[in-house]
């Protein structure tokens, strides 16, 4: 992946378009890390019991996962200044195939004045979008 350059940016190029998969295995990592051992991401039955359709991926992990390409991309050109989204559904974890998400960023606004780039996530499962209004501000050197 080559270093992008501010000048050449567009709105509506697509700068990351990446397919990932979350497993259990993803999850019990991710609670380690986190802290978060709320039972919902690992426990079908406790899952079940408070309305889910089973184990679901930790909101702030796919938060994570589906800006990490975009930051990838950056490199060091520059720097993500501000990071919103809104969890719009849950994203259950199969126990035996996991879950395949798709990202992909797209160059929403350019400011040329203040160098910096609104890049604007597309993150996928099942067909269903499951961040919405999920934007990167980016900030070129």
């Amino acid at each position: 992946m080559s270093t992008p350059v501010f000048e050449n940016l567009a709105v509506g190029d697509v700068v990351v378009d990446r397919a990932m998969n979350f497993s259990r295995d993803t999850l019990v990592r991710y609670a380690g890390a986190s802290g978060d051992f709320n039972p919902i991401h690992y426990r079908d039955d406790v899952a079940t019991s408070v309305g889910l359709p089973g184990v679901i991926a930790h909101g702030m992990l796919t938060m994570g996962a589906a800006s990490s390409p975009v930051a990838e991309w950056l490199g060091g050109a520059g720097t993500v200044a501000d990071y919103q989204v809104r969890f719009t559904r849950p994203i259950p974890v199969d126990g035996t195939n996991g879950a395949d998400v798709s990202v992909v960023a797209t160059v929403g606004a350019v400011d040329v004045e203040s160098r910096t780039a609104r890049i604007d996530l597309k993150v996928v499962f099942e067909e269903k979008t499951v961040l919405g209004k999920s934007q990167l501000l980016v900030s070129f050197a």
